[in-house]
Order: C-alpha cells, then sequence, then structure tokens
C-alpha cells in the first residue's frame, strides 16, 4: 500500500491513493535531472525569466482549483488556500523580475590591481524535501529562486499531498519549462536517503520538522552536500504596552491561528509585560474561544481540522499533559464532537519548564500566555526555546519595540504585526529552527557558486 494518499481530515475519508516510486524509476529520475541541468544552466535569464512570469501568471488563473486540492489534502479553508496561492504567485513573479539583477556579476576593487567579479553560477540538480502544511507555498520558496538560478529541480512533497504536487509539475509544463527541469518523485524515506547520496544531486532543502531536518542533515554531511533546513519554530509575541488593546489582540489571534495554527511562524508563545496582562489573556481568550471550527469549504467557518488524526492526537497529548502537571486551561482542550481532526481553540496558561507544552512546538489551534515583569524577562523567556524562528514585538513606541527585537535570538522579528512572509523579505531561523535563508535576495544565493573571476592587471 502506497504512502501517498489523499485522506480528507474534515471527514477522515480516504479519496484516492498512488503508487511509490521503484527504486529503478528513482534512478531515471536523478539521471534526467541531471541531464536536463547541463541544458537548463546555458538557458539564458531573460528565457528562465519568461518561464517563471508565465507560472505566476498560471497560479493565478487556476486558483479555485488549486485551492480545492489542499482543502481536501490537508485541511486548510478555502479563504486561507486562496490567500496562499496569491502568495505563490508573487514569490515566482518577484523572481521573474529581479532575478536577472540578482544574478549579475558583483565587481570587486582588488588591492593588488587588475579587474575581479564574482560570478553565481548554478550548481546542479537539487532535492527538495517539502511538507504539507503549505503545499504550494513552501516548495515556490525552493524552486523559483533556483530554477531562476539555473538549478535543476527534484521535489519529494509530503505523502498527504500528491494532488497538489502533481498539479505544481504540470503547471511548470504547461509554462515552458523543459521537462525534465523540474521532476516530481514519491519517494520513500530510504529512497530520499539513496538520492541525498547520490552525486547526481549537489544540495538539499528541507521543511518540516527537527526529525527530519536532522535525518536528512546527516545524509547530507557524510556526504558533503550543502543543505538549507527550514524546520520548527515557536515564536514569540512580546506585548510591552499597547495604545490600542483590541489590535493587539486581534493581531495576536490571527497570528496564532492561521492554517489553524499549523505554521512555523505562528505566534506560539503570548507574552505579556506586567498590568497588561489581565487584559490582555480576557481578550485574547475571549477570541479564541468565539472562533468557530467547521467544514473548511464553508466561508463562515473560522478554521478547519488539523491536518490528520495522527496531528490532532498529538497536540491533544501536549495539551492533556500540561493540564495534568498543574497548567491552567482558560477555554478549548477537547476534540470536537464531529468526524474529522478537529481541535476546540486552546489557551493555556501557568505552563512552566516541567511540561511538554514549554519545549515542544505547539503545532495546532493551541496558545499559551505568560506573564512577565519587564521587556528584560520577556526577552530572557523569548530566548528561553531551543527554537529560533520568527518573533513579534508589540508597542506604542517603536523604538522600544525594535531595542527589544534586537535582544532576540531568531532569524526574524517583526515589529507591531504578527510574524509573516513576503517575497522580497528573507527567510529563516537560527538554533534548532534551522539553517539558510530562502526568499528574497538571500535565497538566491544558497545554490550557486560564487566564482572569483580575476584578471590581474597589465604588466
Amino acid at each position: 500500500m502506497s504512502e501517498y494518499k489523499v485522506v480528507n481530515p474534515a471527514t477522515n475519508q480516504t479519496e484516492s491513493e498512488f503508487a511509490t516510486a521503484t527504486d529503478a524509476e528513482v534512478q531515471q529520475v536523478l539521471e534526467r535531472s541531471d541531464r536536463a541541468f547541463r541544458s537548463w544552466r546555458t538557458t539564458g535569464k531573460d528565457e528562465r525569466a519568461k518561464v517563471l512570469l508565465r507560472v505566476a501568471d498560471l497560479y493565478s488563473e487556476r486558483s479555485d482549483d488549486l485551492a480545492a486540492l489542499i482543502t481536501r489534502e490537508m485541511g486548510k479553508p478555502t479563504k486561507e488556500a486562496k490567500g496562499e496561492i496569491w502568495l505563490v504567485s508573487t514569490i515566482y513573479r518577484y523572481y521573474a523580475e529581479q532575478g536577472p539583477a540578482l544574478l549579475a556579476d558583483t565587481p570587486l576593487s582588488p588591492k593588488a590591481g587588475g579587474q575581479a567579479v564574482i560570478r553565481k553560477e548554478p550548481i546542479g540538480a537539487l532535492l527538495g524535501i517539502m511538507p504539507w502544511n503549505y503545499p504550494y507555498y513552501q516548495v515556490a520558496r525552493f524552486a523559483a529562486p533556483n530554477l531562476m538560478a539555473g538549478n535543476t529541480i527534484i521535489l519529494k512533497h509530503a505523502p498527504q499531498d500528491p494532488e497538489s504536487a502533481l498539479a505544481m509539475e504540470q503547471i511548470f509544463r504547461d509554462a515552458g519549462l523543459p521537462e525534465d527541469a523540474y521532476i516530481n518523485i514519491f519517494a520513500s524515506n530510504s529512497q530520499v536517503a539513496d538520492m541525498i547520496a547520490d552525486p547526481r544531486v549537489v544540495g538539499v532543502s528541507v521543511t518540516g520538522s527537527e526529525r527530519a531536518g536532522a535525518a536528512v542533515a546527516e545524509v547530507a554531511g557524510r556526504n558533503l552536500k550543502k543543505v538549507v533546513l527550514e524546520l520548527g519554530g515557536s515564536d514569540p509575541f512580546i506585548v510591552l504596552d499597547s495604545n490600542d488593546m483590541a489590535k493587539t489582540v486581534k493581531d495576536a489571534v490571527a497570528g496564532r491561528m492561521g492554517n489553524a495554527g499549523q505554521a512555523c511562524t505562528a505566534a506560539k508563545r503570548m507574552i505579556v509585560v506586567g498590568d497588561l496582562y489581565d487584559d490582555f489573556t480576557e481578550k485574547f481568550t475571549a477570541a479564541m474561544a468565539a472562533l468557530r471550527p467547521g467544514d473548511p469549504t464553508d466561508p463562515g467557518s473560522d478554521l478547519g481540522p488539523l491536518s490528520s488524526e495522527g496531528a490532532a492526537e498529538r497536540l491533544m497529548g501536549q495539551i492533556t499533559d500540561a493540564v495534568d502537571k498543574g497548567a491552567t486551561l482558560l477555554t478549548g482542550g477537547k476534540r470536537l464532537d464531529r468526524p474529522g481532526a478537529f481541535v476546540e481553540p486552546t489557551v493555556l496558561a501557568g505552563v512552566t519548564p516541567e511540561m511538554r507544552a514549554y519545549h515542544e512546538e505547539l503545532f495546532g489551534p493551541a496558545a499559551v500566555i505568560y506573564r512577565v515583569a519587564d521587556a528584560a524577562e520577556a526577552v530572557e523567556l523569548a530566548n528561553s526555546s531551543s527554537f529560533g524562528l520568527g518573533g513579534a514585538v508589540y508597542s506604542a513606541d517603536p523604538d522600544r519595540a525594535a531595542e527589544v527585537a534586537a535582544l532576540l535570538d531568531t532569524g526574524m522579528v517583526w515589529i507591531n504585526n504578527p510574524t509573516g512572509s513576503w517575497a522580497d523579505l528573507p527567510f529563516g531561523g537560527t538554533k534548532r529552527s534551522g539553517v539558510g535563508r530562502e526568499l528574497g535576495s538571500l535565497g538566491i544565493d544558497e545554490f550557486v557558486n560564487k566564482k572569483l573571476i580575476y584578471t590581474p592587471a597589465a604588466r
């Protein structure tokens, strides 16, 4: 039985299945991608850009159908699915429009005289291992800059997203990308390990869990392969002060509950200073309790199910562990009495280091609130996490917020705004949240050879 299947998390019904690749097919994919690189690398930057522009257009044109696929596959509400597709279109368009300039030679001024430039050149076939929570967006972050740079892509998607994986491959075909420059493969974990070790693969990008990142990095390290790892997060949402508590709470709920809380950059830890704690906690808890879980195709639903029964069970295990060890359950904390992988929006207080919820990423509709005495304690608590992806700092004084932001051990900090993502802003973290950057000007630099070309002065 294949692991690649669509199990609709709103009903727990299996709707389609796809065969896992054979070992012979894996070898064929490696050969095809390696061969395609030799041609694609010589294609002019302007021609590559034209393909990516067409890809951007096709995402927009097919938005309804693409959204319906991921709503069935992982339960994303239709309105959020369309928002993801809009963002994906902007990423392909950004690299199409800015890519040629981002890849231009960088002149140097050598002290020894003569002329020197840094030339950015593609390096070969890359393997992408992508998760289920943002099926199109995660792929775009990896594929857009690297195709623009002249690399080729082998894409291993999450087993629960086979239909959207095939839809993405078809978009590249329809946009005019050479057939083997982007290849989707339904590979097993053992086959992925063999692919990473194969000399025809020169780099690997993973978005996923700490466990997945560590496993990939171990194999890549033994084989001296470059990796980019975008892993988990437990982003702090720090409230120093507020002259508009209603907006602060609205942003906190939005930052926590997008994609039913299944986002690495979701605001998972609400850290509130002093006298604001009671007001924030009361309003935040009421807003979370008022959210309406339901059918993800229904515009009246505020959030859909979690991605799977396993995801719902893991989250419930973390919530139960916290409550059993003395945490206060302010709202939620139960499964919904209906079919599907639904968990009530949940708010916990009094979480301590003895509890799983203190250290682990809560990947679902559950938030933890902490009271701190001042900004210094807020920073100390925020930095106590093993994760370091993103964070948000709220204050009526942006300068004060910026001072606190500078002290956070994270790859990204947003001031008076939940952590987000834009095509032209770099994305990535520190500590156990991974290594490397995606998006923006930094994203196109990860898998290129920055070659020095030096010509000495005439003698």
